[in-house]
């Protein structure tokens, strides 16, 4: 189904004022957003317009409610030049999920496909040409009905805007195992990518990088021994051979990288197992020598190369060197510049 998207082009782009080797990380926006509205039960409108500030009622219940969704999503160029999204459907069907979760409209995924590559094709001289960077999408959606009252809003916003980015880390990072806040825990919203989720772990991030980490490792809400994700990234383990990552329990991000990389490990002769995997089994296998390495992998850090793992007072090694996390990285990135074949057909082109 085609949909009949309204475009008003900016007068003047900005993009000749970005420098491509230094992009500043999410403060960089491109010249144009889409925007579709939901209203009396239907989505309605939708178009793309010039990048701009939207009109916000005070009363609006995504700021006392906390409706609010969204997704991460990058879009890269091959050697022709060729603007690519990377698995766009599944970012699709997971917006929805986490609608369903959140008490939210679903949004039509043809018309989230089609909104992305018309803004993309728009937008294709933002996109960074170095493997490694891209043009960072966020679709989100928020309740905009004014009204302070606990219910389902009636009236939301869906919007796609865009940000180059280069990569997240170039080192190797560091993870600090939380034993007093929680993420999630199974019932909760932890499955689905709400904007409250994150709004949580703000505080447990900071003191973890008070303590000289890069991010937060999130364990179960009742040990504080099973591992379930880190914070902006799912986890892999590669232990006496063998890579384990944490099972989708309701607590955990379905994440589209993370089921991609289990796609290539298994592509390259590597037994994955998802399980539940306990921090005690990890600091088990650093002591006795088979913990090999450890990544995260998430849309926005791509492939994470873990050095340690903080835990209370000690410090867990993991591993000095990835050779497979780094395979992993230069397939995706490779599979993202055209330079390595797309054999499960994951990229989409944006131009019909």
């Amino acid at each position: 189904m085609t949909h009949n998207i309204h475009i008003t082009k900016a007068t003047e782009s900005n993009v000749s004022k970005l420098d491509f080797n230094n992009i500043p990380l999410g403060r960089t926006f491109t010249d144009h957003m889409f925007i579709c509205s939901y209203e009396d039960g239907a989505w309605q409108t939708p178009k793309i317009q010039p990048l701009g500030m939207i009109p916000t009622h005070p009363a609006a219940m995504a700021l006392h409610y906390g409706q609010a969704i969204f997704e991460g999503m990058k879009a890269t160029v091959n050697a022709a030049g060729e603007p690519l999204l990377f698995r766009p459907e599944q970012n699709a069907k997971r917006l929805n999920f986490s609608a369903r979760r959140m008490g939210m409209p679903e949004f039509p995924e043809d018309l989230f496909v089609e909104g992305l590559k018309k803004i993309v094709d728009m937008e294709r001289g933002w996109i960074p040409p170095q493997e490694g960077s891209a043009l960072y999408l966020r679709p989100f959606m928020y309740a905009t009905e004014p009204f302070i009252g606990m219910r389902a809003a009636t009236s939301y916003h869906f919007i796609i805007i865009a940000s180059p980015a280069g990569p997240f880390f170039t080192k190797r990072i560091k993870l600090y195992a939380e034993t007093k806040y929680i993420r999630a825990a199974e019932g909760g919203t932890g499955e689905a990518k709400a904007a409250g989720n994150y709004a949580a772990a703000i505080r447990p991030t900071e003191i973890a990088k008070s303590k000289g980490f890069d991010q937060v490792l999130w364990l179960d809400a009742h040990e504080f021994n099973f591992i379930q994700e880190v914070g902006t990234m799912n986890i892999f383990f590669k232990i006496n051979g063998k890579f384990i990552t944490p099972s989708l329990d309701g607590a955990i991000l379905d994440g589209i990288t993370r089921k991609s990389v289990i796609t290539i490990l298994e592509d390259n002769g590597y037994e994955v197992e998802q399980r539940p995997i306990k921090l005690d089994e990890i600091k088990e296998a650093s002591a006795n020598g088979t913990l090999e390495e450890a990544f995260g992998t998430g849309t926005a850090v791509g492939i994470a190369m873990i050095q340690a793992i903080g835990h209370k007072d000690e410090e867990i090694h993991v591993s000095d060197e990835s050779p497979v996390g780094q395979m992993v990285m230069d397939t995706i990135n490779g599979v993202r510049a055209g330079k390595l074949e797309d054999k499960h057909n994951w990229m989409v082109s944006v131009v019909a």
